[in-house]
């Protein structure tokens, strides 16, 4: 029996026995449960067992923290169970039934729209670069464009067309295509079936309005007849009729025998799919998209227009973090479809730009310190580009004010756009290029947005930054750290040293593993803080490694946050377990590219899971600390 035979059974019988186990896994510190019924498990009697540090629900899973030994736990509680962990990426298949239908939603509409965002970005800078030659009055005293003047330009923006309308008109094609990919079905059939739906054959939709009804052709069944409609644009009518084909293949190979399935299973699902989709959801879809374009229109054009921008430039950031932006490009394209523009994706860039000024304040802030610098100036540039991530988690959110203060820009940018009316031609090109999207006779009011995205959150950041002393000479405190010549753990990295509630997880955040702190890193190498054993490892994900000091005091450094996700990609161990090591001995190296690319903040943390001996621990925090030289916790 092992170590944890015991307590394995007495979880095993908490969380509802083996029957309620659905998936299950562990990371550095934590078992994820998948359950099958979730309000199975007996929460207050799992937190009150001795081997347990607490627990969480999160992204459907249920996740118990027992710390360093969880690897053993995990062990002790698969052989008690009988059942067989999974990979984690399984584990989070078996979470989604857990989710709520919003968060499904956001969920496969992201994994929809991500394979398209390429082909949409470049369809938006052509649409720009259009606008630019063929709608701008610049010649002849503002008489005639480029285009105008030009018979090379003239054909560079008719043949640019040729691209723009494959991009927006032939969409309901990328996303049919795309929801087969995603669900795993045949995915030459889904490009079939959005051929269909912008054929050559149907009346265009763009031409559907000024058409009369008497006019829009039709198919004459003798007991009916349904019109010839293309859905150019559309995202609605695709989506749902994409749906309809992904579960007719799935039903009609699971009743078709082997032999034939070659040939009905395509055959019975595109006809029913096609048919489905010109006679029922098609019309629906329509509807429903339009519906929904509407009610966003009519937000962003009444009278109550001031208070949807400001809300809206409020929240879109924090919209990023959680995913639920997503969504935003779906209405944007209905948005376009119906209304020959979107005055959402203005708001959109004019966030991006909001958190980029934010990272400028910390630049200015920063001027002084180089190494905060690699991580400012390369954010702020991306930013201002449109790609928000490395700003939001590698900068703004390390310090929260200065993400709060591009919230408030942006909101105040946003009321700006929707007073004007500024309206986009096209999405996709964010930050400063989104100039390019906008429509020409709303570039100047586009361009004053830009100015007060760029002024507030600066500014902002500057007043706020100061009253909290960032920027300052912190030699004082890293020599007054260095005297302190008791027991101590030197910085294991160079950077800010933050409290553990500053670091934004539910775990380590509340203290549940144990109190300790934080480096926000300006390195690549994680280091030993003192002499210590190297007490555990993991050996898939290696973003962490437990270590044992000789008075008995036990470390966690955990390199980043929920970093487990990324099952080891840009980290590697130095060292390997049993090894003793001295202090300055480099453990393990990532890359911290690599974690914000992944959406992970990569804050490191340093937990003292086990006192041992040692008395009277403090954290010094507030301070900059450099690596092997700055103590950041002495004890006696």
């Amino acid at each position: 029996m092992g170590r944890y035979a015991e307590d394995a059974k007495e979880l095993l019988e908490l969380v509802g026995g083996r029957q309620n186990i659905a998936a299950v896994s562990h990371c550095m510190t934590r078992m994820r449960f998948v359950l099958n019924d979730p309000s199975a498990a007996d929460v207050k009697k799992i937190e009150a067992m001795k081997v347990v540090k607490g627990s969480f629900t999160q992204s459907g899973q249920f996740q118990v923290i027992i710390g360093n030994t969880v690897a053993d736990f995990y062990n002790d509680f698969t052989a008690a169970a009988g059942v067989e962990g999974v990979s984690k990426d399984s584990v989070k298949q078996a979470a989604k039934k857990n989710q709520s239908v919003l968060q499904r939603m956001v969920t496969a509409i992201a994994e929809i729209f991500a394979p398209l965002i390429p082909a949409i970005i470049v369809g938006g800078l052509i649409l720009g670069f259009r606008n630019c030659i063929d709608s701008l009055y610049l010649f002849e005293n503002g008489t005639k464009t480029l285009c105008d003047i030009s018979q090379f330009w003239t054909g560079i923006d008719s043949f640019l067309w040729l691209i723009g309308e494959a991009v927006f008109h032939m969409l309901p094609v990328g996303i049919c295509w795309s929801v087969t990919k995603k669900m795993g079905t045949t995915q030459m059939l889904g490009i079939v079936l959005g051929l269909t739906l912008v054929s050559g054959q149907l009346l265009n939709a763009y031409s559907v309005a000024s058409t009369a009804a008497s006019e829009i052709p039709f198919w004459d069944f003798g007991y009916f007849k349904v019109n010839m409609i293309g859905y150019q644009a559309q995202v609605i009518p695709a989506i749902l009729a994409a749906f309809t084909l992904v579960y007719l293949e799935k039903f009609f190979r699971k009743i078709t025998p082997q032999v034939i399935s070659m040939i009905v299973v395509p055959f019975f699902s595109l006809v029913l799919a096609v048919i489905a989709a010109h006679f029922i959801l098609g019309p629906v879809g329509w509807k429903i998209g339009s519906a929904i374009s509407s009610v966003v229109y009519a937000g962003i054009t009444g009278s109550f227009k001031v208070v949807f921008g400001a809300v809206f430039g409020f929240v879109y950031a924090p919209l990023v973090i959680t995913g639920l932006h997503h969504m935003t490009n779906a209405i944007d394209l209905q948005l376009i479809a119906d209304y020959a523009g979107t005055m959402l994706w203005p708001m959109i860039a004019l966030s991006n730009i909001a958190q980029g000024s934010a990272v400028l304040g910390m630049i200015t802030l920063q001027r002084k310190d180089a190494q905060a610098q690699e991580v400012n100036v390369p954010a702020c540039i991306s930013c201002y580009l449109g790609v928000t991530e490395p700003a939001i988690f590698g900068v703004n959110l390390k310090h929260f004010f200065p993400f709060v203060c591009g919230m408030i820009g942006s909101a105040c940018a946003a009321v700006i756009c929707v007073a004007t009316g500024t309206t986009a031609n096209a999405i996709g090109v964010g930050g400063l290029p989104g100039i390019l999207s906008i429509q020409p006779k709303f570039m100047l009011s586009f361009a004053v947005c830009m100015a007060v995205a760029v002024a507030v959150p600066f500014v902002l950041t500057i007043i706020v930054g100061k009253k909290k002393g960032i920027g300052r000479n912190t030699k004082t405190e890293e020599l007054k750290a260095e005297e302190l010549k008791s027991g101590e753990l030197k910085a294991f990295l160079t950077g800010e040293t933050i409290p553990l509630k500053e670091v934004g997880d539910g775990v380590f955040s509340e203290g549940v593993m144990g109190d300790g702190l934080a480096i926000i890193p300006e390195g690549e190498i994680l280091y030993a803080p003192a002499d210590a054993t190297v007490t555990v490892l993991m050996e898939e994900s290696r973003h962490a490694c437990g270590l044992t000091l000789e008075n008995g005091m036990e470390l966690l450094l955990h390199i980043g946050i929920d970093t487990v996700d990324m099952k080891g990609d840009g980290f590697e161990y130095l060292i390997k377990e049993g090894d003793k090591v001295a202090a300055g001995t480099p453990l393990i190296r990532f890359s911290r590219e690599k974690i914000k690319a992944a959406g992970h903040p990569d804050t490191t943390v340093c937990i003292v899971t086990g006192e041992g001996n040692a008395q009277h621990i403090e954290f010094h925090t507030g301070i900059r600390a450099e690596v092997n030289r700055t103590a950041v916790v002495t004890f006696e």
